[in-house]
C-alpha cells in the first residue's frame, strides 16, 4: 500500500497527474522491496521501505527508458532495482542488527555482498547462455514476426493493440 501511495504522490508532483499504471508498479515494488526483510523488520519500517520503493520504481523506469532498455512493463525496475533495494533495506531496517536499530554496518555489508554476488553471477551466466544460443539456434525472430508482433504470430492475439 505504501508503495502505491508514494508512487501516486510522486507521479502527481512530478508529472502533474497520477499515473495509474505506475501506481500499480509502485504497489508491486513495495511488495518486492519488503519481501527480503519481511520477517526481520517492524511494521513502521515496512511502510518506509514500501514508500521508498514506490518512488524508486518510477525513477528506475524513466532511467531504463532513457538508456533504451526494452522493458515495457517495468519488470526490471520493479523486481531488479527494488529487489536490490529491499535486500539492502534489511541491513538498514532489521530490528536486530540493522544499521538504523544500532546494529552497525555488518548486516548491511553482508547484504551488499549478497546482492553484488547474485547480480554478477546472474549477469555472467545469462550473458554466456545468450551468447551460446545466439551462435547456435539464434535468439531473433524473423523480421515479419517482429513487425506483426510475436504475440499475434504465436498466439493469434495482439497484446499491445494500441502500440504503433
Amino acid at each position: 500500500a505504501a508503495g502505491g501511495i508514494s508512487t501516486m504522490a510522486y507521479t502527481y508532483f512530478r508529472y502533474g497527474q497520477i499515473d495509474i499504471t505506475m501506481a500499480i508498479n509502485g504497489v508491486l515494488a513495495g511488495l518486492v522491496a519488503v519481501t527480503a526483510g519481511c520477517n526481520v523488520v517492524d511494521s513502521n519500517s515496512a511502510i518506509i521501505i514500501g514508500a521508498f520503493a514506490g518512488v524508486i520504481v518510477d525513477i528506475a523506469v524513466v532511467f531504463f527508458d532513457k538508456i533504451k532498455i526494452d522493458d515495457p512493463v517495468g519488470a526490471i525496475a520493479v523486481h531488479g532495482v527494488n529487489g536490490f533495494f529491499g535486500t539492502l533495506a534489511v541491513g538498514l531496517f532489521a530490528t536486530e542488527g540493522g544499521l538504523f536499530f544500532g546494529g552497525g554496518t555488518s548486516l548491511l555489508v553482508t547484504q551488499l555482498i549478497g546482492v553484488v554476488t547474485i547480480g554478477l553471477f546472474s549477469f555472467i551466466v545469462t550473458f554466456l547462455i545468450m551468447k551460446i544460443m545466439k551462435k547456435t539456434i539464434g535468439i531473433r525472430v524473423s523480421r515479419l514476426e517482429e513487425t506483426a508482433g510475436i504475440d499475434a504470430v504465436s498466439f493469434g492475439v495482439e497484446a499491445y493493440s494500441t502500440f504503433e
